[in-house]
């Protein structure tokens, strides 16, 4: 059997929680052999970021190019793009080596509530990129930020905001309900065929650093090794739900501690 490989396009976290470092360990737990292209670097540990570098646009353009040029990629994951410029970049990167599953997790903001995207990138990711990805997975604030509206608050107000952002060229929608409140946690999977729920039990816990990188990554990998996008859905979050529940025996920092990533090896 051939290997999957997938690839993380993704800005650096040096405390190793989210980002690159969280793609990666999130493919290899899944099975995945796991390439990457650093967008950014950051410094920042699980109680917040104190600086971004961004990485030049023709660094990143290189970086994709060496991948593809060589691996057989199955699936991409695009986290963490501060820049206009590196959108740029990618989406002309995508343009030539056209991969088929693109995962987009737009990332704005980090768990301690930093901003990471600049605002002119914003319309960048919107018009550029979403239209290149077979699913994205905003948060409820990212969705919102998104379409330039207030966060959703009800079900039907998720499903709608999923449908206009479906609207915007992306093939799937999935809006995590990580944000909301109540005993269960909430994505909506929206796509053409309509909107489906998939809750979980709300996990009472600070360490929830990574969460997102690790979802959509999650996906991507389940992608890479043939599933549907609706079994890499359902796949991806019930090991994240794990992930969480098993958070508190890492014990790694003073703040929003990271995801247990290798769980079901301990």
């Amino acid at each position: 059997m051939t290997q999957p490989i997938a690839l993380t396009i993704a800005g650096s976290d040096s405390s190793g929680g989210a980002g690159i470092q969280a793609d990666l360990k999130t493919f290899a737990a899944l099975g995945v052999y796991g390439a990457s292209v650093i967008a950014a670097l950051t410094a920042q540990n699980t109680k917040g970021v104190t600086a971004v570098h961004d990485v030049p646009a023709d660094f990143i353009t290189a970086q994709i190019n060496a991948v593809f040029d060589d691996l057989d990629v199955k699936a991409v994951k695009i986290g963490m793009v501060s820049q206009r410029a590196a959108i740029e970049a990618i989406v002309v990167a995508l343009a030539r080596w056209s991969p088929r599953l693109v995962v987009l997790d737009p990332v704005m903001v980090a768990t301690s509530g930093d901003h990471l995207l600049a605002p002119d990138a914003v319309d960048a990711l919107r018009s550029l990129l979403l239209p290149r990805a077979q699913i994205i997975t905003p948060n409820l604030p990212e969705a919102a930020a998104l379409l330039g509206e207030p966060v959703a608050s009800s079900v039907g107000e998720i499903e709608g905001q999923g449908r206009r952002l479906l609207a915007l060229g992306c093939g799937a929608v999935l809006i995590k309900g990580g944000h909301g409140q109540g005993p269960s946690s909430t994505d909506y999977l929206v796509t053409a065929k309509g909107t489906l729920a998939l809750p979980a039990p709300r996990i009472a816990t600070q360490n929830t650093h990574g969460t997102g990188c690790s979802l959509s990554s999650a996906i991507a990998a389940e992608l890479a090794k043939g599933a549907d996008l609706h079994t890499a859905v359902r796949t991806a979050k019930a090991w994240v739900s794990a992930a969480i529940a098993a958070a508190g025996r890492l014990q790694v920092g003073h703040g929003h501690g990271p995801i247990h990533h290798f769980h079901a090896f301990d």
